[in-house]
This record gives structure tokens, sequence and C-alpha cells, in this order.
């Protein structure tokens, strides 16, 4: 499709998708409708010819079958997991040693920085292990789902043996940002400056505590939790129902380290296949079919039964990200990342560059609901803008890669959040809107250090 030069009105498209969310808390149609006036803008009365175009481009992209994928086959393990009664197993182990609500968060989030090798195994994983646990303490949902959302993304970040870290410095090598075979040592270099995503995973300790009070809505989540005993929020009770539709098989006896065992093969195998969370989940999800047929747990028909129905669980989570992604399509072809970095550039010095770009880059990603895909049109525009002001690269990387996990974290129709909130048995936004005071509060943080670092 031709990229044509909008202006500020290549940001209606998004403006309406948020505004819809908002009004009608169905994220959905909001990015339908977002897609549709941009594609109108851009192609007048060809706009369902566009439509048909895009869906096409979309659901035929690598990145995008690689999520579909992913998701779909750890929604298939975590039904596993479920039909034989190992996430029980494992919810009432860790329920003995929690023992009080700050404790059941706290495993949470030492869980979540467990599964740092991608966000997506931690949002789903943690999320599935722990609602019953938390439930008991009277967590709300919309908490929970903080608590493992800034242990997704922001830990996948700044842990370099993870799916972002071999992304991004297969990115950094493409840009000449390092020589080949040091992509990963340059990113790693860069980890220090990553003030949003070290802020966002410290964080989490000062609410646990208490010594951060609930803000915003969260503040109402909270109250309907511990005064009415109600965890799930009203609007997500289908969530609830899908995720409660797998249940123990009846006269099976737990156990613990069938939970453990497939958690642990998935990190390791993602690993050693050179980071690519795809190839760890097929070994993963392999092992334990073979394991659950072995040990007669269940017959062959109910174990490939439980795989699909796990996978149909991740159809609404993923329906959001396809529309997500066409919605990107469409901004890039009304050049809304341009457009941003255009506006920010009379702004732009070596020292006033690093804030810049994380606010600049932060925002692009927020609008977009695109943590990888943007970058790869942003990273080479950063490049050039750091080499011609005579910035720090590293600096620069670390900025860039703290505006990618603010806007994994604080977008409600971003990949990340879309999964935690299906994990969790929230909402994508209600989860957002709980969580978005917070993630200012590290973006704050973030901000004043860049500013810091550039001007001391």
């Amino acid at each position: 499709m031709e990229v044509t030069a909008w202006g500020a009105l290549c940001l209606l498209p998004t403006g309406l998708v948020f505004g819809l969310a908002l009004w009608t808390h169905r994220p959905i149609e909001s990015l339908l409708s977002g897609s549709l006036l941009g594609l109108m803008m851009l192609h007048g009365p060809g706009f369902v010819t566009a439509m048909a175009e895009t869906s096409i481009t979309v659901l035929t992209d690598p990145d995008v079958a690689w999520v579909i994928l992913v998701c779909g086959l750890m929604g298939g393990l975590i039904g596993l997991l479920l039909r034989t009664g190992s996430t029980a197993a494992f919810t009432t182990y860790l329920a003995r040693r929690a023992g009080t609500q700050r404790r059941a968060l706290f495993i949470t989030w030492l869980l979540g920085i467990a599964m740092f090798v991608d966000d997506y195994l931690n949002s789903l994983a943690v999320g599935a292990a722990m609602r019953d646990i938390t439930d008991r303490f009277r967590v709300s949902r919309e908490k929970l789902a903080y608590v493992v959302d800034s242990t997704a993304a922001p830990i996948s970040v700044i842990i370099p043996y993870s799916t972002w870290g071999a992304f991004f410095a297969g990115l950094i090598v493409a840009n000449d940002l390092a020589a080949d075979g040091q992509g990963l040592a340059t990113y790693s270099a860069a980890i220090p400056y990553m003030f949003y995503a070290w802020a966002a995973v410290l964080v989490v300790p000062l609410v646990i505590m208490g010594w951060l009070p609930a803000l915003g809505p969260m503040h109402e989540a909270e109250r309907r939790a511990v005064d009415e005993g109600q965890m799930v929020p009203p609007e997500a009770a289908h969530i609830e129902a899908a995720n409660r539709s797998i249940q123990p098989k009846a006269g099976l006896r737990p156990r613990v380290w069938l939970f453990v065992a497939p958690m642990v093969g998935l990190v390791a195998a993602t690993m050693l296949a050179g980071n690519d969370f795809l190839v760890g989940i097929y070994v993963a999800l392999g092992a334990t079919v073979l394991t659950v047929l072995v040990l007669r747990l269940l017959d062959l028909d109910e174990t490939f039964d439980t795989v699909i129905d796990g996978f149909k669980i991740m159809i609404e989570p993923l329906a959001v990200l396809v529309a997500a992604f066409i919605l990107k399509e469409v901004n890039d072809d009304l050049g809304l990342p341009a457009y941003v970095v255009a506006s920010l550039e009379p702004l732009l010095s070596a020292e006033s560059l690093p804030v810049l770009i994380f606010l600049g880059m932060g925002l692009v990603s927020f609008m977009t609901g695109s943590n990888w895909g943007v970058f790869v049109i942003v990273l080479p525009i950063v490049a050039s803008l750091g080499r011609s002001l005579g910035a720090d690269m590293t600096l620069l990387i670390g900025a860039t890669l703290s505006a990618s996990t603010f806007g994994s974290h604080a977008c409600f129709y971003s990949d990340a959040t879309v999964l935690t909130a299906q994990a969790t048995g929230c909402t994508p936004l209600q989860h957002a809107l709980t969580q978005l005071p917070y993630a200012l509060v590290a973006a704050a943080i973030a901000a004043a250090g860049y500013l810091a670092i550039g001007y001391l």
C-alpha cells in the first residue's frame, strides 16, 4: 500500500479506537472501527477491498502467524495441565506457603521473574497458576493482572536470554549498531539504561507492601474484592467462564511435578533453541502429551480434545491481537511513526535525545499497540539521529527498549496486556485502566532518569 503524508490527521484512527474503547469497553469493535476509518482515509470508496487485502497481509505475516501458534499452543498446554489436575496441585502447594495476601502477591512476582524467557509464557502460565491463590486472599483480578504484567515484558527486556533479547539483538546488528555476533553484547550493555523496565519491576513490591497505595480505578477494584468478595469484575464473567471451561478429571491423583516439569522444560527448550519460544512450546507440549499418554492420565481422544479446547480459550485474545495488527498496518500506511519522529526533531539535541526518544517512541508504541514491529521502522531513524547528534548509542538503545516496554505495559490492545487479562480473568480495558497509573509512575521515574543522565 502507498504511504501517504497525512500530518496530524494520521492520529484520528487511533483516537477513535481509544474513544470507542472507553465508551463501549469493547476492544475488537474499537480496533476494527479505527482501522476502517484509516482505510477510508487512505482508499476512499475502496476501503472494503483494502480491508480485505490488509487482513490477508496481516494473517500471512510470519510474525502474526508466530503469535497465533505460540498463544494457541500455550493455551493447549495450559489446558492439559488443568485437565490433569497439575495446575490445581501446584496452586495447592503454593497456597500452603502463601499464608497472607502480601506473600501470595510476592510469590506471583517471583514466579514472573522466574519465567523470564518470554512475556507470553509469563502472562499465561503465572496468571493461570495464581488466580485461585490470590482469590483466597481477596485480591482483585485487576491487581493480579498488574503484578503479572509487570514481570512480563519488563523482565524479558532486562534479562537478555529471552525472546526479546534475541529479537532486538538481531535488530541492533541489522541497523549497524553492533558488528556481526556482537548484537547480544551490545544489547546487554544497554540493560542498565532500560530505566522503564527496571522501574516497572521494582514498583511492584511498593504496591504489594501498600507503600504505594491503590491508585485510580485500582482503588475501586480492590474495594470490590475486599468488601464484596467479588474478585472477578462483572464485565469479565465470560472470560472467567472460558478459563473455567476445562476442569480436572475426576479420579486423577494431582501431581505437582507435572506442572513444574513442563514449565522448566519450556524455558530450557526455548533457550536451547536460540530463544525461539515457538520451538520451546512445541517441545514442551509434545513432551507433556507423551507423558499424559504414557501415564494413562487421559486417553488419546481426550488428550487432543483438551489441547484443542485450550486453543479455543485463546480465540478471543487472538482476535483482539489480529485486530491490533490490522490497526498497526493502517497506522504505518498513514505514516504515524514517522509523523511522531518528525514532530520531535525540532526539539532534539544530544542531551534531550534519550528522554525524547523514550517519550516519543513510547507514545508510538502505546498508540499502535506494537512492541516489536514498530521498532523495525523506528530504530533506523533513532540510529541516524543518534549518529548525527553524537549521542551515546548504548543509552539510546536503552531508551528505545524502555519505550517499547512502556507500550507493551500500558496499551490496552498490546499483546502482553491482552494475554495477561485473559489469563488472570479480566478484560483488556479493565487491566489497562487499573495498571496505567502505575505505568505512568514508572514512566515518570524513567523520564527523570533520562533527563538526569542527559543533562548532568
